[in-house]
């Protein structure tokens, strides 16, 4: 009961301010699990600064925490991709360490488990609290490629939609062409690109740019590579290559630079120089002590208990 007491840490974000990345197939339910999700998340991490010093919020045009002095980015995606990668210094080649470099410069990142009630929407964003979070949530495929470009996409949000009310599609082309842009500039990835279907190179470059074979294809059309009747066809062939090496799923846990550490690390570090430990922190925020060691992305320790026939 001491979660409803007055005095305790508590992040309220408005329901409209979330950019959803499945607009037609969350429902309204399933959103409201997904906003307290982030607020709970705010929470763990406002109790986190008070100890340890989190790297400051490095995105041009957030309008909270750490505002870039002087950084403005385009309105256009793929300028403001161009811009961002700038800003970064990302260079113009591909990206390793999405989920860290978003990390580094302020933004958390947080990955619920599968049974995590969050994980019903999709990937999800906000802008409406102290700090950018985004919520990367582990989707049916288990794909590190499809995760690369889903953060991006929502990095798109943050950066272009921060001080709009989510829910027009408008918003989502717009955040896949900052992705994309992201992910595989234009200038660099077009003479790699081939002229005609040839799934053996995109498997390649699936490797060198950490997209999908999905996205190249789209890439190939959107970049006149391929007429829109070739572009289908090789969706409807690469379905049958799915199982073959080269273009089956690859699970986001053997990439642990796109698996977010920062909360973790911000706890190692305060129980390091602190006294603070998971039962502290748990009363703190009222909550219960394997939720805190959850979301903090702890290893449950409690061992595994059956019964014995």
């Amino acid at each position: 009961m001491t979660f409803f007491l007055p005095g305790r840490p508590h992040g309220k974000l408005d329901g409209s301010m979330a950019h959803f990345r499945s607009l037609r197939s969350a429902r309204a339910y399933q959103r409201a699990k997904a906003v307290a999700f982030v607020e709970q998340v705010w929470e763990l991490t406002f109790a986190l600064e008070k100890r340890v010093q989190l790297p400051l919020v490095d995105l041009p045009g957030f309008a909270g925490g750490e505002v870039a002095s002087g950084v403005d980015l385009p309105r256009d995606p793929t300028q403001a991709a161009r811009a961002l990668r700038a800003h970064w210094g990302l260079g113009v080649g591909p990206i390793s360490h999405l989920v860290r470099h978003m990390e580094a410069h302020g933004i958390v990142v947080a990955f619920p488990k599968q049974d995590e009630d969050a994980v019903s929407v999709d990937a999800f964003s906000t802008s409406g609290l102290p700090r950018p979070i985004v919520v990367l949530t582990p989707n049916r495929f288990d794909d590190v490629y499809r995760h690369r470009f889903t953060a991006a996409h929502e990095l798109g949000h943050l950066v272009l939609h921060g001080d709009a009310a989510s829910g027009d599609m408008r918003q989502e082309r717009e955040a896949d062409a900052f992705a994309a842009e992201f992910l595989t500039p234009r200038e660099s990835v077009l003479p790699e690109l081939p002229t005609r279907t040839d799934f053996r190179r995109l498997a390649e470059l699936r490797t060198t740019w950490g997209v999908s074979v999905d996205s190249l294809l789209y890439r190939c059309r959107e970049l006149g590579l391929l007429s829109d009747s070739a572009a289908s066809r090789a969706h409807q062939k690469l379905h049958s290559l799915r199982e073959q090496p080269g273009f089956r799923n690859e699970p986001v846990t053997g990439y642990p630079g796109e698996q977010p550490v920062l909360l973790s690390s911000a706890f190692e570090l305060a129980t390091t120089e602190t006294d603070l430990t998971a039962p502290a922190l748990a009363r703190e925020l009222c909550w219960s002590v394997p939720r805190v060691r959850e979301l903090i992305g702890l290893p449950d320790k409690r061992p595994t208990l059956r019964l014995v026939p």
